[in-house]
């Protein structure tokens, strides 16, 4: 599972060292060398669990679906957003005398 991408529809196999990862920050985590570039990249897509391989000099609008389920792998992603929280008592509830004030 990607915690780079949230919604990833495909894994991407690396040329390189030719394991699958879901983004390329995942690939820089793990290895210990470059992502390798490539024009002819392979794919599993997480819904059929099917690979297929896409030629990226010859990429159209059509090839952002897999040719296995037609499940739409090219979308915004969604990356994770930080949050900043305070946890405390609700100030509004005075706790000695059970008062709720609003």
């Amino acid at each position: 599972m990607c915690k780079h991408i949230l919604n990833a529809q495909v894994s991407i196999r690396a040329p390189c060292c030719r394991k699958w990862f879901d983004c390329p920050e995942c690939h820089a985590e793990e290895s210990d060398h470059k992502l390798a570039k490539t024009l002819e990249m392979s794919f599993m897509c997480k819904k059929c669990r099917k690979a297929f391989r896409k030629d990226m000099t010859k990429y159209e609008e059509s090839d952002e679906y897999c040719p296995n389920c037609d499940n739409h792998y090219v979308i915004d992603a969604k990356t994770p957003q930080e949050m900043v929280g305070i946890e405390a008592e609700d100030l509004r509830v005075d706790s000695r005398f059970g008062v709720t004030f609003q």
